[in-house]
């Protein structure tokens, strides 16, 4: 460790040097970039020692813009408790229909999903189809005590970040077991083949995940196998539900058909288990006649570590974009706020969350054990991976259109001659992919901002996403700092407009998510 802060020393003690081609506001914005993008702090990847230093870096910053520590015992940092898993073997899938035994074969059927909430999963029940997993597929079926397969995809129907939600494992497994259901198969579905087949999926079946301890997914029915076609095939042999017609209603964009497939699934799920700590560092800017109410800044400060060589042979994913200035940019958000020598009306709190790039997991801690009390944040706005390589002319906020965030967004943007505009990727379902998800689950109004395709945007977008995102060329020379204090102008004025409001954010009015999950806005404004 003592290794590794030398490193961090050697780093800040180059921290000044920027001011001699950068002006004041763009030298720091990049001094902290390159400092968190170094190869020094070797992809910050979650749990590792230069994450740690990274975390204390973040803190040291806060300390300097003015904030005060709003982590665990009066410090800066919140310690999430985090379980990282992975199957420990095959496991096994078997079917039984009547006096036929059909044993699936590993790798070509089937894949053992690894369960962090039950290690040793062993299980055995009918099976029925229910569709995309959704809460209205299961109208006319009884799955209680029943084993319930799904297509791992997303309904057609509805808005695009609606359909990403309801297609996430996690979200169907709820479900599932809210329907009375012991566990879950997930099948693959013509959109999940499209874009990463079974086949694909086969030589990364070991790879990680993590969670935190006591995560509320591990309520869940256990979605303790996955199968490709081939396995579907067999799944659905013999059953009044033809797995071709299934995939072809499925193209169609028709109503799937939906029911018991007549078949005894067995299988068993062991899952590999080790603990680990990783820590949100929150820092807190206490507001004046509304200092009870926060608004949250939130950027993700991890990112994926030292992985397979480039063909330069760099090893380390050091994350420029993805996402040390999106941290850089909340931290100087905080010193704008300190410089202006005028205290919001609602308390701020910045929070670098952790273990984003292991499935929002310190966001998700964060927001289901908040540091103030629960109820008292209004809002959050989250700065992830603003892709700052072109001169941007409209802005995507996530989110945007589900509360009345929306219309403050839009009337910061406008004010700085920027127009907010749809997702213009919604198949790739970014609104569950950032960490503002993990406050809308909370009943917490929330954007999260992105540069949009307008003038060379989209362009851009896609060589960044193609020759770079989760690559080691990642790094601080793709960044334009003008680009980057535009940015940082955007989400001071967006968080000043919503800490200094009259009245908090809230839902829209019937909104799916401010309903589904009862926050203390979730009714929106009432009607007059």
């Amino acid at each position: 460790m003592k290794r590794h802060l030398l490193l961090a020393a050697t780093l800040l003690a180059a921290v000044p040097a920027f001011a001699q081609d950068l002006g004041t506001g763009a030298a720091a914005l990049k001094a902290h970039v390159q400092f968190l993008a170094s190869d020094a702090m070797k992809g910050r990847d979650t749990g590792s020692p230069e994450l740690a230093i990274a975390e204390q870096y973040v803190a040291a910053q806060m300390l300097a813009a003015g904030l005060k520590p709003a982590g665990a015992n009066g410090g800066w940092l919140q310690p999430v408790p985090l379980i990282a898993y992975r199957p420990a073997d095959h496991g096994s899938l078997v079917l039984r229909r009547g006096a036929v035994e059909t044993v699936m074969e590993w790798g070509k059927d089937y894949l053992t999903r690894s369960v962090p909430s039950n290690p040793k999963v062993a299980l055995s029940g009918p099976v029925v189809f229910a569709g995309y997993g959704s809460e209205g597929e299961y109208k006319g079926l009884n799955v209680k005590g029943a084993i319930v397969a799904v297509l791992r995809d997303a309904p057609h129907s509805g808005p695009s970040d609606v359909r990403a939600h309801l297609g996430i494992p996690v979200e169907q497994s709820r479900v599932a077991a809210a329907h009375g259901a012991i566990g879950m198969i997930l099948v693959e579905g013509n959109a999940r083949h499209a874009v990463y087949s079974f086949g694909q999926t086969v030589p990364r079946w070991q790879s990680g995940a993590m969670t935190w301890q006591g995560s509320p997914d591990g309520a869940a029915a256990p979605a303790f196998s996955y199968v490709g076609f081939d396995g579907a095939a067999k799944l659905f042999a013999g059953s009044k539900i033809q797995w071709d017609a299934v995939l072809a209603a499925d193209k169609a964009d028709k109503p799937l058909p939906r029911g018991p497939l007549g078949v005894i699934a067995t299988g068993t799920s062991n899952t590999e288990i080790r603990t680990l700590t990783a820590s949100n560092v929150a820092g807190v800017l206490e507001g004046t006649d509304k200092k009870g109410e926060y608004v949250v800044l939130s950027a993700h400060l991890d990112h994926v570590g030292v992985g397979e060589p480039d063909a330069k042979g760099d090893r380390i994913y050091n994350g420029a974009m993805d996402n040390a200035v999106g941290t850089a940019a909340m931290l100087e958000v905080a010193r704008r706020f300190q410089a202006s020598g005028k205290a919001p009306r609602r308390s701020i709190l910045f929070v670098a969350v952790t273990a984003e790039e292991q499935g929002l997991v310190g966001s998700e801690y964060f927001a289901a054990n908040p540091v103030v009390p629960r109820g008292s944040i209004v809002a959050d706005v989250n700065l992830d991976m603003p892709i700052l390589t072109y001169d941007f002319v409209d802005l995507v906020a996530y989110g945007a259109d589900r509360s009345t965030l929306g219309r403050i967004v839009e009337a910061a943007a406008a004010a700085e001659g920027v127009k907010l505009v749809p997702d213009p990727t919604p198949e790739e379902a970014s609104f569950v992919r950032s960490d503002h998800y993990s406050f809308v689950k909370a009943g917490i109004p929330a954007v999260s901002l992105d540069l949009g395709p307008g003038g060379p945007g989209a362009a851009a977008t896609k060589e960044f996403l193609d020759k770079h995102y989760h690559k080691p060329s990642d790094e601080v020379g793709l960044i334009d700092w003008k680009q980057g204090l535009r940015f940082v102008g955007l989400n001071y004025a967006i968080a000043r407009a919503v800490a200094d409001a009259e009245d908090r954010p809230v839902w829209n009015k019937g909104d799916f998510f401010g309903t589904l999950y009862k926050g203390p806005m979730a009714q929106g404004p009432s009607e007059k």
